[in-house]
C-alpha cells in the first residue's frame, strides 16, 4: 500500500472519528482531542525540521545545475530563461485568480479556524511594500533568519550562494556541490522517517479538526481540490494563446498535437511518461527542430513545471482563507516570489516530499498556518492530475516556441 493511501485512509478514519467524538463522546471528546492534538503537532514540528536546510541545500544544488546547463548551451541558457518568466507568471496568474475564485466561491464557513494550531482571524494585511520591508529581504544574519523562519531571506541567500558557487573552480565548485548534494540526500532520508509516521499524524490532525468542525471539514477539503483544479485549469488553458502566439502555430493543430501526450500525463501523472508522446509530437505535427527538441524537451522536463508556483501558491492562499488569515500586497508579492524561485526545489523528489518543500516555504514567507498541509497533502492526487497535464502542455509549449525564435541552433 503506497504512502498516498495509508494518508488518505488515516485521514478518512480521523476525520470519522473526531465527528464521532463530537456527536456521541460525550466527556470523551475533550479528552481524546488533548492527547492527539499535541501528537499532531509533534510529527508536524517532525516534518518542519529539516524544511530550512533542505529547502536551501536544494536551491543552491538547483541553480548550480541550472547555471551550467546554461553555460554548455546559448539555447539551453534562452529556455532557463523562458522558463524563469513563465513561472514567474504562472504564479502572478494565482496570485490574480486565486482571491477573486475564493471571493466568488468562499471556503465553508464551518471549516474556517478548524485547524489545531492555527490562530484565526488573524490579520496581516497591515503590513505594506517600504524600504524597510524590502531590507528585511536582506539577511544580515543567514543563520538567524532560518533559525526564525524568514524563508524569503534564506531563499535568497540560497540564490546568492548558488550563483557564487559557479564562479569558483572546477575541483571546488565540484567538491561543494557534491557536499550539497550529499546534505540533501541525508535530510531526504529524514524526512522520509517523518513521513513514515505520516498516517499517525495526519489521523490525530484530522481527529482534531474533525471534532472541531466536523463535515465541514470534509466540505473544506473537497472545495480545496476544486479551487487548486481550477487554478491549474485557467494556467494550462493560458498555455494555448502563449504559443498560438509566440509559437507561430494554428490554435487546433497545438491542440491536436499535445492531447496524446495530456491523456497520458492524466492516465499516469508523470510528465516522465509522457516524454516519449511529447517527442512524437515535436518531431510530427509541431514541427520542431531535432536539435530544439534534444535540448529544450528534456530541461522542460526537468526543471520546468509550469503549474508548481500557481497550484502552491494556492494552497498557501486556501490555507490563509481556511483560517481567516487576511493577506496584503506584501504578502501575496513575497508568496509570488517564493513560489517561482522554490519550483526548483522540485526536481527529482518524490511527490509527498514535494508539496512539503514547495508550499511549505511560501506558507512561512507569507505568514500563514502550516498545520492544514498534512491534510491537503492527503487529497493532493486529483490535483496532481491536472499539474501534470499543465506541466505536459507547457513543455511542448516551450519547444515550440524556442524553436520558432530562429536561433541558429534551432535552425541547424
Amino acid at each position: 500500500m503506497s504512502l498516498t493511501v495509508r494518508i488518505l485512509i488515516a485521514l478518512v478514519l480521523g476525520l470519522a472519528c473526531g465527528i464521532a467524538l463530537t456527536e456521541w463522546g460525550g466527556r470523551w471528546d475533550s479528552e481524546v482531542v488533548a492527547v492527539a492534538q499535541p501528537v499532531g503537532k509533534a510529527w508536524l514540528n517532525g516534518l518542519q525540521m529539516p524544511l530550512i536546510p533542505l529547502i536551501f541545500a536544494l536551491l543552491v544544488t538547483g541553480v548550480t545545475q541550472a547555471a551550467t546547463a546554461a553555460r554548455s548551451s546559448g539555447m539551453a541558457g534562452r529556455s532557463l530563461l523562458l522558463f524563469a518568466l513563465l513561472l514567474t507568471a504562472s504564479a502572478g496568474v494565482a496570485a490574480l485568480v486565486g482571491p477573486l475564485i475564493l471571493h466568488l466561491w468562499p471556503v465553508p464557513q464551518g471549516a474556517i479556524g478548524m485547524l489545531a494550531g492555527a490562530d484565526p482571524a488573524s490579520d496581516v494585511e497591515g503590513v505594506r511594500p517600504s524600504a524597510e520591508w524590502l531590507l528585511g529581504f536582506i539577511p544580515a544574519n543567514p543563520i538567524k533568519s532560518a533559525a526564525e523562519g524568514q524563508v524569503v531571506a534564506v531563499v535568497l541567500f540560497a540564490l546568492v550562494f548558488g550563483f557564487a558557487v559557479t564562479r569558483i573552480g572546477g575541483e571546488r565548485r565540484a567538491h561543494l556541490t557534491g557536499l550539497f548534494a550529499a546534505l540533501v540526500d541525508a535530510l531526504l532520508v529524514v524526512v522520509g522517517w517523518v513521513l513514515w509516521l505520516a498516517p499517525v499524524g495526519v489521523f490525530a490532525l484530522a481527529l482534531v479538526a474533525g471534532s472541531r468542525s466536523g463535515l465541514a471539514t470534509a466540505g473544506a477539503l473537497m472545495h480545496y481540490i476544486g479551487f487548486i483544479v481550477l487554478i491549474c485549469v485557467t494556467v494550462t488553458l493560458l498555455v494555448y494563446p502563449l504559443v498560438v502566439i509566440a509559437g507561430r502555430i494554428a490554435p487546433g493543430r497545438f491542440a491536436r498535437a499535445a492531447l496524446p501526450a495530456q491523456a497520458i500525463a492524466f492516465s499516469t501523472q508523470s510528465s516522465i511518461a509522457s516524454l516519449p508522446a511529447m517527442i512524437q509530437a515535436c518531431d510530427g505535427p509541431l514541427a520542431v527542430g531535432q536539435a530544439t527538441r534534444s535540448i529544450v524537451l528534456p530541461l522542460a522536463v526537468s526543471l520546468f513545471r509550469i503549474t508548481s508556483p500557481p497550484a502552491n501558491l494556492g494552497v498557501a492562499l486556501y490555507v490563509a482563507a481556511m483560517n481567516g488569515v487576511a493577506l496584503g500586497p506584501a504578502q501575496i508579492i513575497a508568496g509570488v516570489a517564493v513560489a517561482a524561485i522554490v519550483s526548483l526545489a522540485a526536481v527529482g523528489l518524490p511527490s509527498q516530499i514535494t508539496f512539503f518543500t514547495t508550499t511549505g516555504p511560501i506558507c512561512l514567507a507569507m505568514g500563514v498556518p502550516v498545520e492544514a498541509l498534512p491534510l491537503l497533502l492527503a487529497v493532493e492526487t486529483v490535483p496532481d492530475i491536472f499539474r501534470t497535464v499543465g506541466n505536459v502542455t507547457a513543455d511542448m509549449g516551450v519547444a515550440r516556441i524556442v524553436d520558432q525564435a530562429g536561433t541558429p541552433e534551432a535552425q541547424s
